[in-house]
């Protein structure tokens, strides 16, 4: 690779890594549930208000490129993304935190859009596959040490809020270098953005609706482990809330190792195969959240989770581009809708665990998302799609 297209990839690199700052919803709605003394069910808006917005600005973004470039998409996203974590450094309290995970869902749902294109006009051919697996796992690096971050700043400087202006500075550095860092986009000239009505005129569609719902369900069992894990550790063994949230590290460690692993396993088994072996162990361990009471075997269920649900969305997102190759457009706009499904999960996952008094209302929630992933594997198996 050239030294040019190096220099270029360090800043969407970093970039990837300020998108994996978005999983610290989960060790922050923690944090914030204790501080203020909150019920599952209020604490739980949190994480749901970051995932809203990509319902409503998934399609607008792709309509945006069009207008201003992919570039200057992501580096509005860094800055609305720092924004973000600017807020509570000046102002700690419910309703600003709202705002705050506003902005960092607004940030995260214009980088998720336009990131992997804008990478697409630096790597060609073969070497943009593997790219794009190295932007997740960088991403997946972030998810992975913001929980361990925050729990240290807590326990040494009695503030773990201290990660909001470390967090902070990355996003404005990442800002301030793709900002500088000149790239050569193709130009969109006669192509046509996809609107709402033709994403969503595409769930008529049984195969696609399917796939839809797939994502929402992996996005939701993303978000609920990460909200849900050290609430089962609390509730369970009475731990520490600085102790209990190394359980979303613990989470996002397998994940980042199943991301990382995913492209080598995927070159000798099919989507398909791997498909059904990850949902497995996501089952599996989702009976084992269910009867554990030993730390031990909690972290590895935990882990089981994390590592088998690392490859969910891209095998769900390439079956639907491959079923309908003409729309990849639209396909692809309507799928990253269905990350709306981190709304949802931890909202539902809040009111149940609440009327029951116990996490156990969570976790059939979440139970019901992995058995769904179960029925589309089994519908997987029986389709026609050539994977290769």
């Amino acid at each position: 690779m050239q030294k040019s297209n190096i220099s270029k990839l360090v800043p969407i690199m970093l970039a990837f890594f300020a998108m994996g700052f978005v999983d610290m919803v989960g060790v922050s709605t923690n944090y914030i549930k204790a501080d203020f003394d909150l019920s599952d069910k209020i604490a739980n808006l949190l994480p749901s208000i970051v995932f809203f917005w990509f319902l409503i600005f998934s399609v607008p973004t792709g309509m945006l490129m069009n207008r201003i470039g992919r570039r200057k998409t992501v580096v509005l996203s860094l800055a609305v993304t720092a924004l973000s974590f600017l807020l509570p450094i000046f102002s700690y309290s419910y309703s600003s935190m709202l705002v705050s995970f506003c902005l960092l869902g607004i940030g995260n749902t214009l980088m998720q859009v336009s990131i992997n294109p804008l990478l697409s006009n630096i790597v060609k051919g073969d070497k943009l596959a593997s790219s794009l697996t190295f932007g997740q796992f960088v991403k997946a690096i972030a998810s992975f040490m913001a929980p361990i971050i925050a729990s240290r700043l807590a326990v040494q400087f009695g503030n773990w809020k201290l990660i909001y202006p470390i967090f902070m500075s990355i996003s404005v550095l990442a800002t301030l270098l793709l900002g500088f860092t000149k790239i050569k986009e193709e130009k969109n000239e006669g192509k046509n953005s996809s609107s709402f009505v033709q994403c969503f005129a595409l769930l008529g569609d049984k195969m696609i609706l399917l796939s839809f719902l797939g994502i929402m369900c992996h996005v939701g069992i993303d978000v609920g482990i990460n909200v849900t894990a050290p609430k089962i550790l609390i509730e369970r063994l009475s731990m520490t809330t600085d102790a209990a949230v190394i359980a979303t590290s613990v989470y996002f460690l397998f994940r980042t190792i199943g991301s990382f692993s995913g492209a080598f396993i995927l070159a000798r088994f099919s989507p398909k195969k791997f498909f059904v072996i990850s949902v497995a162990a996501m089952l599996l361990s989702a009976i084992g959240l269910f009867v554990f009471h030993n730390l031990t075997l909690i972290y590895i269920v935990i882990a089981l989770i994390g590592f088998g649900n690392s490859n969910i969305f891209p095998i769900i997102l390439s079956r639907a581009m491959l079923y309908l190759p003409e729309k990849k457009n639209e396909v692809s706009g309507l799928m990253i809708m269905g990350l709306f499904g981190g709304t949802i999960f931890p909202f539902f996952m809040g009111l149940l665990s609440d009327a029951m008094s116990s996490q156990t209302g969570a976790l059939i929630i979440l139970a019901i998302g992995i058995v769904y992933l179960v029925f589309l594997s089994i519908q997987m198996k029986e389709e026609k799609i050539n994977y290769s």
